[in-house]
């Protein structure tokens, strides 16, 4: 026997079929919106965003069981706390906390609704079930189930089962800001304990974190003047609705329930606050020329850093002085 002779023969080969023998599954349809959560994700080191079921355990919290349960909203409380005290060398006030708590959940969030309608007119149709949340350490990571969206006319999925269409630009802001507020709601209920506030002052803290996350995000985009003119207009107070005689209480003017207004109009000099990102330290996420809706309460634990556009500097500038005896 020679060496050869203990080779191996060729491989048998699978009987030849042809094409239409062979399944091929077909390819999956890419989620609603994704193309904006690659972009985002790719543009900023702070907000992670995947198309994915929601994630529980490992640091992960859906928003619906943030929205039910106080504790882990608690939970979140004291991250930022913890967050303040190494920050500032002192503790921060529970309230203060919470509303920072509440800033840096917003701020990300938010950007799942705002930045497809930014880049591609579609607004996704989320509920808390669809987007869960993990906090680290300088950055936010998302998951987030879309499944069904608004869109224009034009939109090339127009006729799709999960496409809605929306008339023209104004119904898509309006679906916009419904999609949005519809999802915050529950949330700020959830904070609104502890942060101590008013439902008045949680949707002006949340109009911040929405125009601050977009404004963000357009300058990453190379797009922050178009940003804050579509901000503008989409903020822009609206007139009441008319009602039929009878028909009892007439729905209330756009864009409530967030604050009426983006802030760009009004800039208000000063030092940046407490930082307006995800996460303590990330980097342009404070956007100083504008004027706020909320106070975030940094000078309890800072005199010194007022932000830059905070009302209670404009309240004081505004106060007519002070009559004294002649």
């Amino acid at each position: 026997m020679t060496a050869s002779s203990t080779r191996p023969g060729p491989a048998p080969r699978a009987p030849r079929t042809t094409e239409a023998h062979v399944h091929r599954p077909a390819p999956a349809s890419p989620a609603p919106c994704a193309p904006s959560y690659h972009r985002l994700a790719v543009l900023t080191p702070v907000v992670s965003v995947r198309c994915a079921p929601p994630r529980r355990g490992d640091g992960w919290l859906t928003v619906a069981d943030l929205a039910a349960d106080p504790g882990a909203v608690r939970e979140l409380v004291a991250h930022d706390a913890r967050q303040g005290l190494a920050r500032y060398r002192r503790p921060l006030r529970p309230d203060v906390a919470a509303g920072f708590g509440l800033h840096r959940f917003v701020w990300p969030v938010s950007l799942l609704f705002t930045v497809p309608w930014f880049l591609e007119r579609r607004v996704p149709l989320l509920g808390p079930a669809d987007v869960s949340v993990r906090r680290g350490p300088g950055s936010v990571e998302l998951t987030v189930r879309p499944e069904s969206f608004a869109c224009l006319p034009d939109d090339p999925a127009v006729g799709a089962p999960q496409a809605r269409t929306a008339p023209n630009e104004p119904a898509l802001a309006a679906e916009l800001l419904g999609a949005l507020g519809e999802f915050l709601a529950p949330v700020l209920a959830a904070f609104g304990p502890e942060v101590r506030r008013g439902p008045r002052v949680l949707w002006a803290m949340a109009t911040d974190a929405v125009v601050e996350g977009l404004g963000y995000a357009g300058g990453l985009l190379g797009e922050q003047e178009r940003a804050r003119a579509e901000l503008t207009a989409l903020l822009a107070p609206g007139e009441p609705a008319a009602c039929a005689p009878g028909a009892g209480r007439c729905p209330a003017p756009a864009p409530a329930p967030f604050t009426p207004g983006a802030g760009f109009a009004d800039p208000a000099p000063g030092r940046p606050g407490a930082p307006d990102g995800p996460a303590e330290g990330s980097v342009g996420a404070s956007d100083t020329d504008r004027a706020r809706a909320s106070c975030c309460l940094v000078y309890t634990v800072e005199p010194e850093d007022m932000c830059g556009g905070c009302p209670r500097i404009r309240r004081r500038r505004a106060a007519p002085p002070p009559v004294t005896p002649g």
